[in-house]
């Protein structure tokens, strides 16, 4: 069995050992993140990209009963110091978030910790799939994921959404259509 196959095949035992959860809710996505993170897919850093703190209370809330490591078994060493947009994602996510609960702080956060990584952000967060992270973040940020009506890939959205608050547009072509990185931006995830 390949390497590739054999996580995946963890990720769901691990998954199915997990207490029933609402479908479509931060509990099944935080789930399914948990799952990948423990096998050491995605990126996310120890703590899954939280505070030592929120980890605990993570844990306290859907997890208690797992087993679950502190440090990225996955090696993922990302540094949060590189990324000077980290307070201007956090702040774009807060001002469309659903809720101000402590569990939208845990999303927020692992977010800004997936867009750190070089892939997809459904892959870099260890989600199985981008119709997962779209129902997450149309869940969650409501009008943000309504805005973006052309299917952009979410992590090229969210860094668009940056530039554009701070007035930045960088892209050359008149309009997205007639860009020669259109499939870079559009094309599919999958």
């Amino acid at each position: 069995m390949s390497t590739a196959l054999q996580l995946l095949n963890n990720r769901e035992q691990f998954y199915a050992r997990l207490p029933p959860i609402a479908m479509a809710s931060n509990e099944e996505w935080l789930a399914c993140m948990v799952a990948s993170w423990c096998v050491g897919q995605g990126v996310l850093p120890d703590y899954l990209g939280l505070e030592p703190e929120q980890f605990s209370q993570l844990k306290q809330a859907y997890f208690q009963d797992q087993p679950l490591p502190e440090q990225a078994p996955s090696g993922s060493q990302l540094d949060f110091s590189r990324m000077l947009e980290k307070e201007d994602l956090v702040n774009l996510l807060r001002r469309y978030s659903r809720a101000d609960t402590l569990e939208m702080d845990w999303v927020i956060a692992i977010i800004v910790a997936g867009c750190l990584g070089s892939d997809h952000l459904w892959q870099d967060l260890g989600l199985w799939s981008r119709s997962q992270l779209s129902a997450m973040l149309q869940y969650n940020f409501p009008e943000l994921a309504a805005k973006n009506t052309q299917d952009m890939k979410w992590k090229k959205f969210l860094y668009k959404q940056l530039c554009e608050a701070e007035g930045l547009y960088l892209c050359r072509a008149p309009s997205c259509n007639v860009c020669i990185d259109y499939p870079k931006c559009y094309g599919s995830e999958e």
